[in-house]
């Protein structure tokens, strides 16, 4: 049997979409016939038991250790640190394939391990981490660090052997940087349907609770980085009440930008029409979908969302909820205005408001839209079947392995 290890940032039992893409992922490939172990770097912080750690029937090693240091110092200590992991249990474990997931650092870990070892590195990239510390608030473009990350994140796309983008829209970007497009293969988010396939009955003790009276409601469950748009939306709420005066936004989640957000939303002339709810328990997520009709992502337009997909959209699509989100580039590739989806214009709260207001003011073809979305997940963005995509980069670097038919 084929066995890859996985190189992370971070893992369960974390809660983040960066840990719940990789245990799809490690589901699916293990469900496929390929046995998967993983290993995660210093980011890892969550208490750590035993090591190997089990967790959800999945087997995770820890580098251990913290990081810290002067910068540099630091990331260069990190990457040493899990390079010798990696080697160590190789050495016990003998995976035919290390399998790096982005950022750089464990790319970096994992090519040095690799070329220790002689073991092929795929290294897959899920966004660009100095247009992610843009769109967070802690980088900024044009800077030292930016183009420090930049220059790490093309040496490891160098020094791979495949590599695996999310999107389109990041293989787009590496093919302009001058990278070979046949050694660039997309891997798409998807979702498990087997946890988002069946939506719970709309939870109408939590409603009132609530206060959401009998909506339509909007919602957002996410984190709250800058970069959503979330001020765009809370100030579309006015105009979005005076035309559909029931209409209420549900707000779940937390981050960087919640206090600003609250703040706004208090100042707001329809502040009685928005909810904030903070974080909740991961297994409490489905009884918060249940009360949204509409699950809105207005984005702001910028290199990080033109480029990287989110995972979120499906996951609504999935749950059977109409989606709006702003027409930006990662948007673009998971919905079709009108039929899977309502695009806005970004960074446009008044765009923002007519079209959910014309959404909302039009039920009739709400049914459609709905089924039409969930078989677009099911047949393009299922993990069972999108994971089969690994199997021609993992053939294509162990032509002497037999690894499970891409057909079946």
């Amino acid at each position: 049997m084929t066995r890859v290890l996985h190189v992370l940032d971070h893992s369960l039992p974390m809660h983040s979409g960066y840990t719940f893409r990789t245990r799809a992922i490690l589901k699916a490939q293990a469900a496929m016939g390929l046995e998967v172990r993983a290993v995660t770097g210093q980011r890892h912080t969550a208490p750590m038991p035993s090591d190997p750690e089990v967790v959800d029937g999945l087997t995770f090693y820890r580098a251990g250790g913290t990081a810290g240091g002067l910068p540099l110092v630091r990331e260069w200590s990190e990457v040493a640190m899990l390079a010798e992991r990696i080697v160590a249990i190789a050495r016990e474990w003998r995976p035919d394939v290390l399998h790096a997931h982005s950022p750089a650092l464990c790319g970096l870990a994992a090519l040095r391990a690799g070329r220790k070892l002689g073991i092929p590195v795929v290294y897959e990239i899920r966004a660009f981490w100095e247009d992610a510390a843009v769109g967070n608030g802690t980088g900024r473009e044009g800077s030292a660090r930016y183009w420090l990350t930049r220059v790490l994140e093309n040496d490891v796309v160098s020094g791979a052997n495949r590599v695996v983008t999310i999107c389109e829209g990041l293989r787009a970007d590496l093919i302009a940087r001058g990278f070979a497009p046949e050694k660039l293969s997309i891997m798409p988010n998807g979702v498990d349907l087997d946890l988002f396939g069946e939506p719970l009955p709309r939870d109408a003790g939590l409603a009132n609770e609530l206060g959401l009276g009998e909506g339509p409601v909007i919602g957002f469950l996410g984190s709250f980085y800058p970069y959503e748009g979330l001020d765009d939306l809370i100030a579309a709420m006015p105009a979005i009440v005076a035309r559909v005066p029931d209409a209420r936004l549900l707000m779940v989640g937390g981050g960087p930008a919640e206090a600003d957000l609250r703040a706004q939303a208090q100042a707001s002339a329809v502040a009685d029409a928005i909810r904030f709810v903070g974080r909740v328990p991961h297994h409490e997520v489905d009884r918060y979908y249940s009360l949204v009709d509409v699950v809105c992502y207005p984005r702001k337009a910028m290199r990080l969302t033109d480029l990287v997909s989110p995972l979120k959209p499906l996951e609504a699509m999935a749950q059977g909820k109409l989606v709006s989100a702003s027409d930006v580039g990662g948007h673009r590739e998971l919905i079709e205005h009108g039929r899977t989806g309502t695009l806005f214009p970004p960074d446009d709260p008044a765009g923002l408001a007519t079209a959910l207001a014309d959404l909302l003011g039009s039920r009739d073809g709400w049914h459609t839209r709905r089924e039409v979305a969930k078989a677009f997940v099911r047949e393009r963005h299922d993990w069972a079947g999108n994971v089969r995509r690994y199997l021609p980069v993992y053939q294509a670097l162990l032509p002497n392995h037999e690894l499970p038919s891409v057909a079946a």
